[in-house]
């Protein structure tokens, strides 16, 4: 499975911006999807994941309210609606497959994108 993350950019903070990821795999709809981000210096860490059908969905508690994971299966497409950005959500975002839904650990993600970046100025 290639995916193709896009949609990142430099905002205000209180800004929005919305990231999407393209799926290669016409089985797009079989995989849980997740989000993922990087900041300098820092481990990976899981921001939101969206089971296959899209009617399930769970957030860190770092951005829970604020942004929000969908998908469309006919476009193979998953998106991270970002709200009320802060300068701390700042970093590199990353979406992955995943076998199965509910898990946060990267380990259980297979597939991954190249990344976007996020930058949210103060």
């Amino acid at each position: 499975v290639q995916l193709q993350a896009s949609g990142g950019g430099l905002v205000q903070a209180g800004g929005s911006l919305r990231p999407s990821c393209a799926a290669s795999e016409r089985t797009f709809s079989n995989y849980a999807m997740g989000w993922f981000r990087q900041a300098p210096g820092k481990e990976r860490e899981f921001v939101a994941a969206i089971n296959w059908g899209g009617y399930s969905s769970y957030y860190a508690d770092s951005v829970k309210g604020r942004f929000t994971i969908s998908r469309d299966n006919a476009k193979k497409t998953v998106y991270l609606q970002m709200n009320n950005l802060k300068p701390e959500d700042t970093a590199v975002y990353y979406c992955a497959t995943a076998r199965r839904f509910g898990v946060s650990s990267l380990s259980e993600y297979d597939y991954w994108g190249q990344g976007t970046q996020v930058t949210v100025s103060s």
